[in-house]
């Protein structure tokens, strides 16, 4: 465990060498949250380049150390040490930050893995993903298979899911962290980067830290006008903070459909968190690389952002269309000149083949042999939800996104030019995921949606407060500004609110110890026999191979499980020796949920193989030597 704080420390400090490199007049509210951008990419990036040649394992992880140490020892030689620059504003930085931070580190402590009466318990907006998340984690650690095949259906396809943001707690686990230590260690310089960048891109962008302020808001704890279908009673009202899924952020039934992006996209969804971390960073060098003109951030940006890819593809598909935008401004408003078009020619080179051969293999690769991947769509998930309700186009997003989407056009038009081009490339990610599907589940493509809502959130931040401004009575101004916080902002509240009020069993005491038996005796490429049930131990707990994972997981990563699901039908209820050894099958489980889910015939197995585990809730058998 102090091995694994050690090793993040060491990555962290690099990353923070590295930012004060980059930026050597930056003061601390900048460079710390540019080098937890640094550290997380440098951790992705550098164990997995070595387990590429010695297996996702100590060597790699050892190797990766020397290389952060190495990198870290060569960016402070020549750097003068100096006091960092006092800030004015940084004080305006922390006070905004700080509530929403430490929000969002408790909902981390009750979401992940939390300890409950001898269960483990988690919130609502983890209930689905995070089994699949510590499964991947987990399999990567202790199987050491790099890169790793996709264990959810036996291990024999491609992993074409962005594993990098996986890969980031694994290496805590193969140092000795337990799973919960290893999910959250590089989680939380993650949320540091994302607050902390998203905050200094604003003042960046818009010289002012009250706008920066009310940016960081209007997008972490902004929402539409969901509230309102609540407002019809106390009972539908109290509703929020009791039901599953029924809050003014995410109410399918009513057609809203735009999340909270702390509870339900970084804490739930590690790919966002961590692509975020270092899109953000990217985003914020970008716009002085190009904008304010310091062309020589063109390799620190490179960079920084060379693992985005295989961190979260969508991320790196909205920078590529940012910095196309952006090159597009340099050859309009800048001289044509070799020491102006070079950088941008460096860009694109040094990330263009660090990102092609990363992808080809993976994620390129997935996109062209799976299922329902790349397709045209219109109108993103209007009228997708559980009441089949289609609004109106412009309807759909004015009461999803709210107060900031009604006002996009007047805060464009107030915008200056700079501002205008650096929006333009969210209009570019915009149009495309608007009207292209780049994976099975249509609802996916928020994740490019939310990156052209920032820099919205941006622009309108700037009108809100330039108008306030022209109200010449403090108390008229106070009362404005108030109403539209309230208007943009309460129904983020009430669904922060219940997020920190929901609580739910994930894994009883019996399914703990069975998971434990696994990771203590089964062999490291074992493969189990269970139900297709998303929470199943074996794989969420213990990183094993399965027959046939959730087709929640599995379809919307574009696998085509069919074979798979039947042969974990028919081997459960017509069972078939020839059958066991086609699928190589090492164990098989029998639980509360295969009772659920088949007529199994456990009788067969009993009668053939030995039971190699048992508890009061489950048998296992052990078909192979």
């Amino acid at each position: 465990m102090i091995l694994s704080f050690f090793y993040l420390a060491l990555f962290l400090l690099a990353g923070f060498i590295a930012a004060r490199r980059t930026l050597p007049n930056a003061s601390l509210a900048v460079s710390l949250p540019l080098g937890c951008g640094y550290g997380v990419a440098m951790l992705a990036a550098f164990p997995a380049l070595f387990a590429l040649a010695f297996g996702f394992g100590k060597t790699a992880a050892f190797l990766a150390a020397l290389v952060a140490l190495a990198v870290l020892l060569g960016l402070l030689h020549g750097l003068q040490m100096h006091r960092l620059p006092q800030d004015p504003d940084r004080g305006a930085m922390w006070i905004c930050l700080l509530p929403v931070f430490l929000i969002t580190l408790y909902l981390l402590h009750t979401h992940i893995l939390h300890p409950v009466d001898g269960a483990l318990h988690t919130g609502q907006s983890c209930y689905g993903d995070l089994p699949m998340h510590l499964g991947f984690i987990e399999y990567i650690a202790q199987s050491g298979e790099f890169p790793p095949t996709y264990p959810l259906l036996g291990g024999e396809n491609r992993f074409g899911y962005p594993f990098l943001c996986e890969t980031v707690s694994s290496v805590f686990r193969v140092l000795g962290a337990d799973l919960r230590t290893a999910y959250l260690l590089p989680v939380v310089p993650a949320v540091l980067s994302v607050f902390g960048m998203f905050w200094q891109l604003a003042r960046r962008v818009l010289s002012s830290a009250g706008k920066a302020c009310l940016t960081f808001y209007l997008f972490f704890i902004g929402s539409g006008f969901g509230f309102v279908y609540f407002l019809g009673s106390t009972e539908k009202f109290l509703g929020i903070f009791t039901g599953f899924y029924t809050t003014p952020t995410n109410y399918t039934v009513e057609n809203i459909v735009w999340v909270n992006p702390i509870v339900d996209l970084m804490i739930p969804q590690r790919a966002t968190l961590f692509g975020w971390s270092v899109l953000l960073p990217a985003l914020y060098l970008l716009w002085r690389f190009c904008y304010e003109e310091q062309t020589r951030l063109w390799l620190p940006l490179a960079l920084l952002a060379l693992p985005l890819p295989l961190l979260h593809t969508h991320s790196a598909l909205a920078l590529v269309l940012l910095c196309l935008v952006s090159g597009f401004y340099t050859l309009v408003h800048r001289p044509r000149t070799r020491s102006v078009l070079l950088p941008w020619g460096g860009l694109a080179l040094l990330c263009g083949l660090a990102w092609l051969a990363q992808m080809l293999p993976t994620v390129l690769a997935q996109s062209v042999d799976g299922q329902n991947m790349l397709r045209l769509h219109f109108n993103w998930v209007n009228g997708q939800g559980d009441g089949s309700l289609k609004d109106n186009y412009f309807w759909f997003y004015i009461k999803n996104i709210g107060v900031v989407y009604l006002l996009l056009i007047p805060s464009w038009i107030h915008a200056s030019q700079k501002q205008r081009w650096l929006y333009g490339g969210g209009l570019l990610i915009w149009a495309l995921a608007e009207v292209i599907v780049f994976q099975p589940n249509t609802y996916d493509n928020n994740k490019l949606l939310y990156v052209w809502h920032m820099l919205g959130c941006l622009l309108v931040a700037q009108f809100l407060v330039d108008a306030a401004r022209r109200i010449s009575r403090m108390p008229w101004r106070v009362l404005a500004m108030s109403a539209v916080c309230f208007l943009a902002m309460f129904g983020s509240v009430l669904t922060v609110i219940r997020e920190t009020l929901s609580d739910y069993q994930h894994w009883s005491a019996d399914e703990i110890a069975l998971a434990n038996y696994v990771s203590e005796n089964a062999a490291s490429d074992a493969l189990f026999l269970t139900s297709d049930r998303y929470t199943t131990p074996v794989f969420a707990l213990a990183g094993r191979r399965i027959l046939c994972g959730s087709g929640s997981y599995v379809y919307y990563h574009g696998m085509d499980y069919s074979d798979e699901a039947a042969a974990m039908r028919m081997l459960y209820e017509f069972p078939d020796e020839s059958l066991l050894d086609a699928w190589g099958i090492d164990y098989v489980v029998f639980d509360a949920s295969v009772s659920a889910e088949f007529a199994a015939d456990e009788s067969w197995y009993t009668a053939r193989y030995p039971v190699w585990y048992e508890n009061d809730s489950c048998r296992v058998y052990q078909v192979s030597e």
